[in-house]
């Protein structure tokens, strides 16, 4: 597949401003205004179309309101339920097929604040910026931005980002053991660049995944955010109910797809998670 180079210039220059706007968003409280598209235009250098892609994306996924004659308002926040487990019931396998990747942003960068403080480093600190399309056995699943701190890696290298297993080579070349990771999915849309560079049409239904990762020493090493498509990629999980637990918990707490009151309360939830590719049509 060949990634065509004025959708890869269109999609990171999105991508810029997206991390502009959740910089807003992040400064401010839910029903607080963030500025007119006019003025961010002009703030950012951008124009209308671009700004309005990273928007429109941002109102999917829950994170900006429009109200029409008023302007965009920062959304209320989400209710978040997260699954927890031991080390001994939570596993991760790796998806199915032979995953490769076509670099199309590779450069060192600032932090800024917004990754600076995920990261737990200096906005001024050097960060390798990447963005890589993710293939399964040739074909466009996925587009990648990671963050991971210059210090911690010197020497990574494109050819590293394109073959093999990031984590591997972070544990083999580079002595970074990665132990744990914190990851939200989310829905969203594709964008325009996003569908040229997937194979998708604009708009199209994907997923959003968000991922912290740490290492042994409890060190920030990766800090990336994915838009996955949803006619291709799904997640499965496996949940077992085990024995009521000694101190139950709230006669109010749920589990994710399971309704309230339909699982014994104290019940503990372990869980097997799993990516599955679906057959291309």
């Amino acid at each position: 597949m060949e990634i065509g180079s004025s959708a890869s210039r269109s999609l990171l220059k999105r991508e810029k401003v997206r991390g502009a706007i959740l910089e807003l968003i992040e400064e401010r409280r839910p029903g607080d205004a963030i500025p007119s598209e006019r003025t961010l235009c002009a703030q950012l250098g951008v124009s209308r179309p671009t700004l309005r892609a990273a928007v429109d994306q941002l109102v999917v996924a829950g994170l900006l309101v429009r109200e029409h004659g008023r302007g965009m308002f920062v959304a209320g926040e989400k209710i978040t339920q997260e699954l927890s487990a031991s080390r001994e019931s939570f596993s991760l396998p790796q998806a199915a097929g032979a995953w490769t990747s076509r670099l199309l942003a590779f450069r060192t960068v600032q932090a800024g604040a917004r990754v600076g403080r995920r990261l737990r480093i200096s906005p001024a600190a050097e960060i390798r910026y990447i963005a890589r399309v993710r293939l399964v056995d040739g074909s466009p699943m996925a587009i990648e931005y990671l963050h991971v701190p210059v210090d911690l890696v010197p020497d990574l290298t494109e050819e590293e980002l394109e073959r093999g297993d990031l984590y591997e080579h972070l544990r083999e070349r580079h002595g970074v053991q990665v132990s744990e990771a914190q990851q939200s999915i989310e829905p969203t849309v594709v964008t325009r660049s996003e569908g040229e560079l997937l194979g998708v049409p604009e708009l199209s239904p994907a997923l959003l995944f968000e991922r912290l990762t740490s290492d042994t020493h409890d060190r920030p090493v990766e800090y990336v955010h994915s838009v996955y498509r949803g006619d291709r990629y799904r997640i499965v999980s496996r949940l077992t109910l085990g024995p009521r637990s000694e101190h139950p918990s709230s006669r109010d707490s749920h589990h994710p797809g399971i309704p309230p009151g339909d699982s014994i309360s104290g019940t503990p939830v372990t869980f097997l998670t799993r990516g599955v590719v679906q057959s291309g049509q």
